[in-house]
């Protein structure tokens, strides 16, 4: 309970935003909530958020991504779910260290104060993570586990390095993933052109799962995935070729094989030569261009199945497979092949064809076998799809396990021997160079095969690859002799839903699936697919500045505004026309709101609900619902306290039965935006909905009514999860009144609001059968929920015979379908479409 001052606010004081600081104050330590139970794995819902990168404080959009994530735990645990809610921090990077170099720290002391003060936020907001679940990516004891991830990788055969083409940003001076470069080829962060640079790169093998992970796309384990599926698939592309590795012969170059697609892998043992375009890494290095001419390189190929020597011309005379810079030359089988081949007088022979489709499918098992038991590919995959490539040339990241011996070649570092640790640096000095790389004292290491001196790799992981497993240490933060326990994985697993962003929709996801599959290939988990559902939080935009021709973007301070609605601005110093957009809040681009103004004007209990550009005059709306709400539990004491005179009988009757009927319509609708829809501004626009029900009854009502009662307290019960503060201070209002009418076990007077059971429709209440021709509505029959859980299907379709059937169905059609869709009942998980209405509106 509440002082005795914050319960006179409620009976006497409007709510300003002094009693709101009072009533924050207050429960903001008594609204956690207990912490994932280990004994009742049976019961788990893991509800998981995308851990935020701490680049100094929270902005809006991460306000938005964990108000929802803690909405839909505190509503699971409502219901009787034992919920994993964990939080994280993903702190390796290039803003990390870009930050430190231009402040001239060290990245780990500037990252430490970061997750210091975003911590102290997130608490502020009054999110019920499980802290005791807490990592962080550049803690040693994190990474030490992303390290023995890559020798997983590396002990399967899916690590290689191999020279290649990177993204360069001449500003920053370092390699971008192809996610940090933008749809006109420029840096996210710094603006400026990308350029191509060769660099000899560490890949992970994630082709080799391509057709799993195209396929794994219809699993039915994946609910709600939308257009991400579709971004996926695009992603991945159709998998109707198959990936070979030829060994690559007297090349000079620091590469031992080509990986090669075919659309005929049956026809692998008659390739006669193989061209590339000029963009190809193996033409860029030989400084070969055939813009306009064929030209034969002087490297050569070996063909794993027979060893014969393949020769490679670099052309434009073919036409490459789409998104790709190499083609396999199978003469006799491809007509431009066997043009090609006629005209530089490269010799074959005809190829025996495969009579039917069944010896085609058999010979191409065939070739993939033989490829995968020589450890040189095999594997369906698209012919757009690429490695990942995971080097980064810089300090700040998990360092690669791998130790260089000139005798013994590239060596993984022994398990025993993790972590390999970043070595402590008091402050990096220049952008465009890694400064790892300078440390002789850590470099210089001990060769784990002849024991002689070695050297350590001084690439870092790419990030992605330190977020491609987190799901999984959150169940089993302190183990120290695995990644996690498998028998954890194995009752934890999967994630039952998962948020985030959508601009994360492609490259996070498909590696944090790819890892997935591979750790469930070594019976590491009990799916394969880490995540059932997948909630696309809308983006919370901010008015960005570019430089117009750099596209470097610029502080609004430094920005002379000439016309806004026009977009017109100028560079305060240079005079530069600058171009006004909005984008996704982030530092990098000077746009995000620092939700602390938030806080201090409007308290934590308020949040943006809507996917637009930011704009505060979001919040008056959601303030005046809670005026209301709070003058509906002042009227509600002040009616119980001094009881007005009794209305008519049947004036009675008739409100009583209306609040009936309220509370289960909007119980039933914020139920099923909740779970199902899980569209939370739409759950608030049906509580505003019962919120105009109660408000619109008489005194008497308030004073008398057992079904007010009922709908008030739920009212306050399904606003909990969105707004903890708040509707624990309007519980400790409701349960002070005196003259309670409702004394059957349904409302627990005497605990908290996070202590009630999640309200459910009565059994008397009508719930709809639609009745469906064809896939159209013919009719509806309402049907008492009691009645509706003992349906079955003859009966529904009974129903529905029976029914007065529209003119254009014919008597003798059967094709009647039912359907009981909507919100999965918690107990008895019956379903129903959420389309009832009231018996009477009023607002």
């Amino acid at each position: 309970m509440l002082s005795d001052e914050i319960i006179t606010g409620i009976k006497n004081e409007e709510l300003s935003s002094e009693i709101k600081h009072k009533i924050e104050n207050h429960w903001k330590d008594n609204i956690q909530v207990k912490g994932f139970n280990e004994a009742d794995t049976a019961n788990k819902y893991y509800v998981l958020s995308m851990f935020p990168y701490p680049s100094g404080s929270l902005h809006m959009g991460h306000v938005r991504v964990y108000t929802i994530s803690d909405t839909v735990a505190r509503y699971q645990r409502m219901n009787g779910r034992n919920v994993i809610h964990p939080i994280g921090w993903d702190a390796f990077g290039l803003p990390a260290e870009n930050a430190a170099i231009d402040r001239e720290i060290a990245p780990d002391d500037w990252t430490e104060q970061n997750v210091t003060y975003m911590k102290k936020q997130l608490k502020q907001l009054g999110c019920s993570f499980d802290w005791d679940r807490e990592l962080t990516t550049s803690d040693p004891q994190y990474y030490k586990w992303t390290q023995d991830l890559f020798l997983k990788l590396y002990n399967a055969g899916l690590v290689y390095q191999k020279e290649a083409l990177v993204n360069w940003d001449p500003v920053d001076q370092t390699v971008l993933a192809d996610e940090q470069v933008d749809e006109n080829g420029c840096s996210w962060r710094s603006g400026a052109k990308v350029e191509k640079k060769i660099l000899k790169q560490w890949f992970v093998k994630t082709t080799k799962f391509a057709k799993d992970l195209l396929d794994g796309l219809d699993d039915p384990l994946l609910q709600d995935w939308r257009d991400i599926i579709k971004l996926q698939r695009h992603w991945i592309g159709e998998c109707n070729g198959v990936g070979f590795d030829f060994k690559i012969l007297n090349n000079g170059v620091s590469c031992d094989f080509l990986s090669l697609w075919t659309a005929h892998p049956e026809y692998i043992n008659y390739v006669k030569f193989v061209a590339i375009s000029d963009n190809h890494i193996l033409a860029k290095t030989a400084g070969t261009k055939c813009s306009d001419r064929t030209e034969k390189m002087d490297i050569v190929l070996e063909n794993p199945f027979n060893s014969q020597e393949i020769p490679v011309y670099v052309t434009s005379e073919l036409e490459f497979p789409p998104m790709s810079d190499s083609y396999v030359g199978i003469p006799d089988i491809d007509e431009q092949a066997t043009v090609f081949a006629k005209k530089y007088n490269i010799s074959y022979n005809p190829v025996p064809r495969l009579a039917s489709q069944k010896q085609i499918e058999d010979q191409q098992q065939n070739m993939c076998d033989k490829a995968q038991q020589l450890s040189i590919g095999g594997y369906w995959t698209s012919v757009k799809l690429r490695d990942w490539l995971i080097s980064r040339q810089r300090y700040w990241g998990t360092p690669i396990p791998i130790i260089h011996c000139e005798k013994c070649g590239a060596q993984p570092v022994p398990k025993e021997n993790l972590p390999v640790i970043l070595p402590k640096l008091s402050k990096l000095v220049q952008r465009g160079r890694s400064q790892l790389a300078e440390v002789e004292e850590w470099i210089k290491t001990t060769c784990p095969m002849c024991q002689g001196p070695a050297r350590r790799e001084t690439d870092t992981m790419d990030t992605f690859v330190d977020s491609s497993w987190y799901y999984l240490r959150y169940l089993d933060p302190t183990n120290n002799e695995e990644m996690f326990d498998k028998e954890k994985a194995m009752k934890l697993m999967p994630v039952d839903l998962y948020i985030g962003g959508k601009e994360h929709a492609v490259l996070h996801l498909y590696y944090a699936r790819f890892i997935g599959h591979f750790l469930y290939s070594l019976g590491l988990l009990p799916e394969r697919e880490p995540f059932k559902r997948f909630l696309v939080q809308g983006m919370v935009m901010g008015r960005t500045y570019r430089i117009k021709g750099t596209g470097e973007y610029v502080p609004e301070d430094k920005v002379q505004i000439l016309d806004l609605k026009r977009n017109k601005a100028v560079a305060k110093e240079t005079g530069n026309p600058v171009v006004i957009s909005w984008e996704k809040m982030s530092k990098s681009k000077y746009n995000g709101v620092d939700p602390d103004e938030m806080f201090k004007t409007y308290w934590t209990d308020v949040a943006p609900t809507s996917h637009r550009n930011w704009n505060s005059n979001t919040f008056p709306g959601i303030l005046n619902w809670q005026r209301r709400l709070w003058l509906s539990i002042r009227d509600f004491l002040k009616h119980r306290n001094d009881p007005p005179p009794m209305i008519s009988l049947d004036k009675f009757r008739s409100h009583d039965d209306y609040m009936f009927d309220s509370r289960n319509y909007y119980v039933k609708g914020t139920s099923f935006n909740y779970l199902i829809s899980q569209q939370l501004s739409i759950a608030v626009s049906k509580q505003q909905g019962l919120t105009n029900s109660i408000r619109s009854m008489p005194p008497a009502i308030f004073a008398h009514s057992p079904q007010f009662e009922r709908a008030l307290a739920v009212q306050i019960i399904m606003l909990a999860p969105m707004a903890p503060n708040f509707a624990s201070e309007l519980w400790s209002g409701f349960v002070s009144a005196p003259n309670r009418l409702n004394n059957d076990g349904e409302i627990l007077w005497d605990k908290t609001v996070f202590e009630q059971c999640w309200p459910e429709t009565d059994m008397d209440y009508n719930l709809d059968l639609v009745c469906q021709v064809n896939g159209n509505e013919n009719c509806v029959i309402k049907i008492p929920r009691k009645d509706m859980e003992k349906l079955s299907k003859d009966e529904a379709i009974l129903l529905a015979l029976n029914q007065k059937r529209s003119p254009k169905y014919s008597e003798s059609s059967k094709h009647f379908e039912y359907r009981l869709s909507g919100i999965y009942w918690m107990r008895k998980y019956c379903q129903y479409l959420d389309r009832s209405t009231p018996t009477k509106e009023k607002s």
